[in-house]
């Protein structure tokens, strides 16, 4: 909270130096190509963006009944938008999350159970990742849409083996009671002797109180098969329409016939993985550089860094300033769901 107005500041700084570079060889022909887009389909892409973050609202308030049954699916739309600003300020998105459990207290819900409500949506959350992921690394290995570039590759690599091992760690964490053991009596112990950890005690009964609180929410998982998939089929059904969103910014803009759908959506994906580990607010820098590079296989120019604006707008911009003002207008919704 107290690090918002730095953020903020940091990412205009960002923004700047990126837009430079992208517009600064053909700033004239870009601003020619997006004063001709067609409006009906940029309004399309900005609703399958609304789409993504109304996806993501069903599956979290599907777990979040579990613990308040009267909250309502607005209520919990107003506090996906609000982290969308806190993912994309913050390094790694990682100032979405403590602030979803924040809204969640304020919205009548015992701390201990906000934490389990958002591991379980991490947890479904990277189950649908994973599975895209999966998907368009299949895709492209049957159509080969994008060329084989060592970089790219070995970045959407890394991205993909990063997104599968935190899925991964989160199963075993949530199950597997032997390793929770093992990372609370062994490699604490380990990193304590290495003098990484300082107060070898407090950490390990943070980790024993954290793992607990994983656990506990696989057991509420486990013993809900329909709380699974639905919360499962939501997540998937958002993630695709972000994926879909630059097809609609690619037909405003006039270049529709150099591409398909499926190739958008293995492009997209492939974006999302590469800056899923990009250590800067809303992984500026390392997306704009995926998505030259993916799309770069079908659109050149400055057709391409025109589509990449308009995307990046809808998808991140946009995102933070609809965030930003919802944030600033939240009391806590306990009133509104009595």
């Amino acid at each position: 909270m107290k690090n918002i107005k730095k953020n903020g500041i940091i990412l205009l700084l960002i923004t700047i130096v990126v837009l430079f570079f992208v517009i600064k060889d053909d700033f004239s022909e870009i601003v020619a190509t997006m004063s001709k887009a067609n409006l009906w389909f940029i309004a399309i892409g900005i609703l399958f963006t609304i789409s993504y973050w109304f996806f993501k609202s069903l599956a979290l308030h599907n777990i979040v009944r579990e613990y308040r049954e009267k909250i309502k699916v607005r209520q919990i739309f107003k506090q996906i938008t609000i982290t969308q600003f806190f993912n994309g300020i913050t390094p790694f998105a990682s100032g979405g999350q403590p602030m979803q459990v924040y809204m969640l207290n304020k919205s009548g819900i015992k701390l201990a159970h906000s934490t389990n409500i958002i591991v379980q949506d991490f947890i479904l959350y990277q189950m649908a990742l994973i599975t895209h992921g999966v998907i368009a690394v299949l895709l492209n290995y049957q159509f080969h849409f994008l060329q084989n570039n060592p970089l790219l590759r070995d970045l959407t690599i890394l991205g993909f083996i990063i997104n599968t091992l935190v899925g991964l760690g989160l199963l075993f964490v949530s199950f597997s009671k032997k390793f929770n053991s093992f990372v609370v009596n062994k490699v604490i112990v380990l990193f304590s002797k290495l003098k990484i950890v300082k107060n070898k005690e407090k950490t390990i009964d943070n980790w024993k109180r954290r793992l607990k609180e994983f656990n506990e929410s696989a057991v509420i998982l486990r013993q809900n098969k329909l709380l699974i998939f639905k919360g499962y089929l939501f997540n998937m059904l958002g993630l695709l329409c972000y994926y879909l969103t630059p097809l609609f910014v690619i037909y405003a803009l006039g270049y529709g016939d150099l591409v398909t759908v499926t190739a958008v959506y293995v492009c997209c994906a492939y974006v999302s993985i590469i800056g899923a580990f990009v250590p800067i607010p809303g992984g500026s820098g390392g997306i704009e550089y995926g998505f030259l590079q993916f799309f770069g296989n079908f659109i050149t120019g400055s057709g391409l860094s025109a589509v990449l604006i308009v995307w990046r707008s809808i998808t991140y911009y946009l995102a933070i300033i609809i965030g930003s003002i919802t944030f600033n207008t939240f009391k806590g919704v306990e009133k509104e769901c009595e």
